[in-house]
């Protein structure tokens, strides 16, 4: 069972370390007295600080994190650590302020200071691509628990430590919150760790302080470039994470330009993956066989050594996924015999990814996955994935997010339209943008893919699941991509309570499809 914890996860028993050593350590200038003082946490947002903490104040879209000084004082900051600007702000405050011309980029390594990082004896996976980040790394966690080894992970949908949750706010936590959550584990003694590393983390110095042993890369495709000029600039910053000062080796999946180009352009030693007959690789992975409830794969490496098993989830880029885990432990020390004995032994990979390709439907009824891919190759995939044992029709209930990548939308639109039978398009995290136009750029997108195609209009999320469900019959298929995991649908800059993975199993209820 799964302990949901309400904030973020830090040490329980913190070792204090003195200002006046970090200061001298990274060459800070000092506005104030600190002989004395000591620190034994870091926070970036005043509302999250700790008695004894190191409060960090940068430059936010709206307003400076120093002007937030004096709240941090008052939740018990010992300092303050911010730049120039953000020193005129801080230093009336009370409290110590030390000077670095970029906060943001120095927080990774201060962190680690503060928290010891390079003390912690876990081996780290980074998993980073478009897709199949959040997968990877719960399929890192699960066959570690399979081989008794104590894990922890943070992704897209929780930081946790064994039975230990929190929820997450962001793919890769902030520096700060990181090097916190790694110090938990280790005095959980957690010998290995997965963390999704996304190109933002990258660009936004999230992952500054550690260098992780092994790095993975699964793919990339067309997203984020609300964040990145070109699909150039996004390969870039994930190039970066297979850099010496970031990663000792790492694992690449060579069934695109992009990652042949990772191989091609990296700096560290690295071993290559394939799915493709056709492509040259150290490892391949050939899918056996593909069910609604499993999907059944090969795995052949150098000297003939081979594994065959199944993981619980859909498609052949889930197998994809679980081989990329398994070339990574293996290349972290892990014997792939003692991994297939494991597996061999309980039946396959038990991972457990919460609103990835997840099956939320019961014995009756059309077969519902709820999904958290809002990626044109996320939509290709899956669609493709549902195709292959289908025998009746596929409905797709799916939106478009707002204040984001707006390139993606039409291909996303004629993807959908071309795999499922039906669309049902919706509102997905509008946030200040026209819901109404973005149903329409779908929609038209669609009907330019597939005139004649049977498509439906329905704004509201609930409503839209309950028009697919109506429609569909034993023997469908309703994919529900988008929300995934996620427990809100943010609208004009409000986080509205909203689940799809719960609210459709009350329609399956409604509908007595679902006990």
């Amino acid at each position: 069972m799964t302990d949901l914890v309400p904030s973020a996860l830090r040490p329980q028993h913190p070792v204090p370390r003195s200002l006046s050593g970090l200061v001298d350590e990274f060459d800070i200038d000092v506005r104030g007295e600190i002989d004395g003082i000591e620190v034994t946490g870091v926070s970036l947002s005043s509302r999250n600080v700790q008695p004894g903490d190191l409060y960090v104040g940068v430059p936010g879209r709206n307003s400076h994190g120093a002007a937030f000084a004096d709240a941090a004082a008052a939740a018990g900051a010992v300092a303050v650590l911010t730049d120039v600007e953000g020193a005129k702000l801080a230093q009336a405050r009370g409290l110590p302020v030390l000077v670095t011309p970029d906060a943001r980029a120095a927080l990774g390594a201060v962190a680690a200071w503060i928290y010891r990082t390079d003390e912690n004896p876990a081996t780290l996976f980074a998993v980073t691509g478009t897709n199949g980040k959040t997968s990877v790394v719960y399929i890192l966690y699960a066959i570690l628990t399979q081989l008794g080894v104590v894990s922890g992970l943070t992704s897209t949908a929780e930081r946790r430590i064994g039975d230990v949750a929190v929820t997450s706010s962001l793919t890769t936590p902030e520096a700060s919150e990181l090097h916190a959550l790694l110090a938990r584990m280790r005095e959980a003694e957690v010998r290995a760790v997965g963390i999704e590393v996304s190109a933002q983390a990258l660009t936004r110095h999230r992952v500054d302080g550690l260098v992780f042993d092994i790095a993975g890369f699964t793919n990339q495709s067309h997203d984020h470039l609300d964040d990145y000029a070109s699909m150039e600039e996004y390969f870039h910053a994930k190039l970066e994470l297979f850099q010496p000062d970031r990663s000792r080796r790492g694992v690449v999946t060579v069934d695109s330009d992009w990652g042949r180009r990772i191989v091609d352009e990296c700096r560290i030693p690295v071993t290559t993956l394939t799915t493709h007959p056709d492509i040259e690789a150290a490892w391949r992975m050939s899918v056996v066989d593909e069910t609604a409830l499993y999907t059944e794969f090969v795995l052949e490496g150098p000297d003939n050594r081979t594994l065959q098993t199944r993981v619980p989830l859909l498609g052949w880029y889930m197998a994809a996924n679980a081989a990329l885990a398994i070339v990574m432990l293996v290349e972290s020390g892990y014997d792939l015999d003692a991994i297939a004995h494991s597996l061999d032994r309980d039946g396959g990979i038990r991972a457990y990814i919460p609103g990835r390709a997840e099956r939320i439907s019961g014995e009756r009824g059309p077969l519902v996955y709820i999904d958290y891919g809002h990626s044109p190759d996320a939509f290709l995939n899956t669609l493709g994935a549902l195709r292959k044992f289908t025998d009746g029709r596929i409905f797709m209930v799916f939106g478009a997010d707002g204040d984001r990548d707006t390139t993606k939308r039409a291909d996303m639109g004629a993807i959908a339209a071309r795999g499922a039978d039906v669309l049902v398009v919706t509102d997905f995290h509008p946030r200040f943008e026209d819901p109404a136009a973005i149903r329409a750029t779908l929609l038209a997108a669609a009907r330019d893919a597939v005139p004649d195609g049977e498509f439906y209009e329905v704004p509201d999320p609930r409503a839209a699941f309950r028009q697919a469900l109506s429609l569909a019959e034993e023997g469908d298929v309703i994919l529900y991509a988008g929300p995934g995991h996620e427990d809100y649908h943010e609208v004009a800059g409000v986080k509205v309570p909203y689940s799809a993975l719960e609210d459709s199993r009350q329609a399956l209820r409604e509908a007595g499809w679902l006990s």
